[in-house]
């Protein structure tokens, strides 16, 4: 999937008007962002809102089919978070693919955090190093990615390839 997306409407903001949103994903995901004295900054990414933690994009809010939002960490988020939740493993046959922005299948899931439920926003892993791979929507809850061998596990969202990820801020 290409993506004619850019950086756009960049601004600083104050840590109290994205306390709401910051404590949202620290919930979710049950990790601690330590932000405080941090240059922080919001943009626009396509569709996506971008939070810029010392010019480095580590947050980002999408909307799901119904429309709903939610908080999610980037890869970038998840190289200074790797204890967050909502995670599952893929064996080492899945990376090329994912790599390529790829959906994740079931037959490359290794495990899954039991937390996880059809519908969630979930960070892909590799299976030996822990290094965040891509993020996207599962389709399954974490006890049938781990238990299943045929279908599609996750849509993927945002991956290793992807000129976000790349991108210098």
């Amino acid at each position: 999937m290409t993506r004619d997306w850019s950086i756009r409407k960049r601004r600083p903001v104050r840590r109290k008007n994205i306390a709401p949103l910051l404590k949202t994903l620290e919930e979710a995901l049950d990790i601690d962002l330590s932000v405080d004295g941090a240059f922080l900054e919001m943009a626009e990414y396509g569709p996506w809102q971008m939070v810029l933690v010392d010019k480095i994009a580590i947050g980002v809010e999408v909307k799901n089919d119904d429309g709903e939002r939610f908080a999610f960490l980037t890869l970038r988020g998840f190289l200074q978070q790797e204890d967050a939740k909502k995670w599952v493993e893929v064996d080492h046959g899945a990376i090329p693919f994912l790599m390529k922005g790829a959906d994740c299948m079931v037959a490359g899931v290794h495990d899954a955090d039991s937390s996880i439920r059809e519908g969630d926003l979930v960070w892909i892993r590799d299976m030996t190093h822990k290094r965040p791979l891509a993020i996207g929507w599962a389709t399954l809850d974490g006890a049938e990615l781990k238990t299943s061998s045929k279908g599609k596990g996750i849509n993927t969202l945002h991956w290793v390839g992807d000129e976000l990820w790349d991108m210098e801020m």
